[in-house]
């Protein structure tokens, strides 16, 4: 069970505000202070996550031990700052948190016009601003991160979302949707759990003090309920329900007597029931305990490591074996789309084996006759006795090299007299034949030892290795067929052992081998699905080499100016391909150990795979604040919309159009049909936004991704292209945050 817990220094609180917070209040990382309820339960403040911080509210009584005071809401979700960034109630009421690393805003309550004349941290744990009549104008509540409080309600147009502890958490979400059903989701499309029955008169969730979850109608009648094994146990003082990071949903309370918050609510009880929940680690099952593991039956390699993946690829020339797995239910997480047929145990087993882009099948043994065909690496399932079915994963057959030794036979030659000059003769040429026969066995041994040894160095390292492959120059030169097939710029396709092709970017600049080792290692340990993940390089002398998984469709740009490609880029494909990017460069700014900066973003370094789901490429090669990669990010959003050239020509030109209220006229003219304009109105306003010279106005990546998702609402931008001067900029002012 993870929780957010945090050690006593992490907050490091050493003074108390009064519970009225007046304009131009502020909390700092280097004063360590932090603002407290009345009745002394919550606080808010900078805590530590691995020597980058965040600003968030957390339990705060007496009763429960520092280090298991846990996080209930944190600014900007899983928003980490520098350390000497500061948090401030503006002099025209905004909140604003400042970051030190980047010297931008990183996030803001947008509430400089709505008239806020104090802040309060109420003794629920809200967080609101009020106006001179006292009323509230805006509350934490309103903005969840993973986290709901007794009394805080959650509407349709709000979701909870995990925290971002893993490539993979901040994908599961809770939502309450349109037909009044509360939902876990994988993403976007995948439900693994609901409340219920649908029922259009539900219009929000409430989470109560008494320790129920209940679904309440437009006059407040409670539909649904659940109840946690302390319901109205009078006991219990504080309660929480969040969203974990391993995709289940729970109810803790604090109990005194064990001195520790414990779950007394689930959303799904078979914590194997949750969509993906062992990500890249394999299949779930349970241990002699009956606690929840993660193991890798069809890839011992990867045990130990933190992915698992099919081993079959689409190329083995060798053949392929198919192995059996009983009771075990297997299923795709990129794209969780797999294919289903009716067939027998046999037929489906046939049906993989005979299909080149099958990786795994699932035969359903229940009188159903349905047969699961997947068709990624990327599979995932559970396995238990209980389960009646049966699968087959689909694996390459190695070569072995053999020389079998053929069985002599031999009988006692009839009794001879001896003669010596024969036997002398026949002793030479045994002699003789013996140095042959020994030196072409040492002969062999060398080669094979040599091609062992070659093919070691050049073993495939992919995703589920610990390692990077270190290629010399010639190696580079060998794979590339001495650079025969570019593919790009400075671009090369490649093929290194067992039929694998890989990318090959030549960086040309001769860096520094130091600091290009230390990027090289950076950056070969960031895993995400929609990044593309670095295979090796070369740092020999001058030369300075990446190699990339290979993406079979090529750059974005290719396929925008590619007729037959850029019919494949549909309105919908290209609304993915915008928030898988910015999911992608979310996960580099915040989810990585260290901030990582993409640096050049554009349509070149975005490449599609066969499916042409997106992954960008090259990132972490320009040391930058991120800022960069926002407006870049913008640029590449006009570029794929309009079907254009990215430019500021053209982005002046699409929200000219906008701006004039003829949006439509930006499309690209080859989108045949489908277009939302909902969500290009959404896009093109997200897009404006990231585009504004002023850097503080600016979103980031992760408020980008909500907006993209339709969970966080986008206002009308202002001129992009109209800001202060840069020696304006550097001016104090009461409306900006002071360091």
């Amino acid at each position: 069970m993870l929780f957010r817990l945090f050690i006593f220094l992490g907050f490091l609180l050493f003074s108390v505000a009064e519970s009225q917070i007046p304009l131009g209040s502020k909390l700092s990382v280097v004063e360590n202070n932090y603002w407290v309820s009345s009745n002394g339960n919550f606080a808010i403040g900078f805590f530590n996550h691995s020597n980058q911080f965040s600003l968030g509210i957390h339990f705060n009584s007496s009763s429960i031990p520092p280090d298991k005071r846990t996080v209930v809401w944190v600014a900007g979700a899983d928003l980490m700052v520098g350390d000497k960034s500061y948090f401030q109630l503006t002099r025209e009421g905004e909140l604003v948190l400042f970051d030190s690393r980047r010297g931008v805003t990183a996030w803001r309550s947008y509430s400089a016009n709505s008239s806020a004349a104090s802040a309060v941290l109420l003794n629920n744990g809200n967080f609101v601003l009020l106006n001179l009549k006292g009323e509230i104008i805006w509350q934490s509540f309103d903005n969840p991160t993973d986290t709901l409080l007794p009394g805080q309600k959650l509407s349709a147009s709000r979701v909870l979302r995990a925290a971002s502890r893993n490539s993979m958490s901040s994908y599961y979400t809770l939502r309450l949707n349109v037909s009044g059903q509360l939902q876990l989701h994988w993403e976007s499309d995948i439900v693994y759990w609901n409340s219920g029955s649908p029922s259009q008169s539900i219009v929000q969730a409430v989470l109560n003090s008494d320790g129920s979850l209940q679904l309440l109608s437009e006059r407040s009648k409670v539909v649904w309920s659940a109840f946690g094994e302390d319901h109205n146990d009078p006991n219990m003082d504080f309660r929480f329900l969040r969203l974990d990071v391993d995709g289940n949903l729970r109810l803790y309370s604090w109990v005194n007597a064990l001195n520790s918050w414990r779950p007394v609510w689930q959303a799904v009880p078979n914590q194997c029931d949750v969509f993906a929940t062992c990500g890249l680690r394999g299949i779930c099952g349970f241990n002699a305990s009956g606690s929840p593991i993660c193991k890798c039956p069809f890839n011992p390699i990867a045990q130990s490591s933190l992915h698992c993946l099919a081993l079959y690829e689409k190329n083995c020339k060798s053949g392929s074996i198919i192995t059996p797995y009983e009771h075990t239910y297997l299923y795709e997480m990129y794209p969780p789309h797999e294919m289903i047929k009716l067939t027998s145990l046999q037929g489906c087993k046939s049906l993989c084996q005979e299909d080149p882009l099958c990786t795994a099948v699932t035969f359903m043994n229940d009188g159903t006759a349905r047969c699961r065909i997947l068709r990624s690496q990327y599979i995932t399932g559970k396995s238990d006795p209980s389960l009646s079915l049966i699968s087959y994963v689909k694996t390459c057959s190695d070569p072995i090299a053999a020389f079998p030794l053929s069985p002599s036979s031999s009988s006692s030659p009839p009794h001879h007299r001896v003669s010596v000059p024969c036997l002398i003769g026949v002793a030479s040429g045994t002699f003789v034949l013996f140095l042959l026969v020994q030196f072409g066995i040492g002969f062999c041994v060398y080669k094979r030892r040599k091609y062992a040894r070659r093919k070691a160095t050049l073993a495939y390292m992919g995703p589920n290795s610990t390692g990077l492959l270190s290629l010399s120059y010639s190696e580079i030169k060998s794979i590339t067929q001495n650079f025969e097939h570019q593919i790009g710029p400075k671009m090369f396709r490649g093929v290194i052992p067992n039929s694998h092709t890989v990318a090959v970017k030549d960086l040309k600049e001769a860096l520094d081998a130091r600091k290009f080792r230390g990027t090289v290692f950076k950056i070969g340990h960031i895993y995400h699905k929609n990044l593309i993940q670095l295979v090796g390089y070369c740092c020999e002398l001058d030369h300075r080499f990446l190699v990339y998984e290979f993406a079979k469709s090529g750059s974005l740009r290719r396929c925008i100016e590619d007729p037959q490609a850029c019919k494949r880029l549909t309105w919908r494909k290209r609304m993915e391909i915008c928030l898988a990017v910015a999911r992608a460069i979310s996960y580099l700014h915040t989810g990585c150990r260290e901030f990582v900066s993409h640096g050049n973003l554009k349509c070149e370094n975005v490449v599609l795979d066969e499916n042409f789901d997106a992954k960008v490429s090259e990132f972490g090669l320009v040391s930058d604040c991120g800022d960069g990669d926002v407006r870049n990010f913008g640029k590449m959003v006009v570029a794929l919309v309009s079907g254009c050239e990215e430019g500021e020509e053209i982005c002046e030109w699409a929200y000219e159009k906008w701006s004039k209220g003829r949006a439509q006229e930006v499309l690209d003219g080859r989108i045949e049909s489908g277009v939302n304009l909902d969500e290009l109105e959404r896009v093109l306003r997200i897009a404006f936004w990231c585009l504004q010279v002023n850097e503080q106005m600016r979103p980031s990546m992760g408020e980008i991704v909500k907006v993209l998702e339709g969970t966080l609402s986008v206002d009308t931008p202002p001129s992009p292209f109209i800001g202060p001067s840069p020696m304006e900029d550097n001016q104090p002012s009461e409306s900006e945050p002071e360091p």
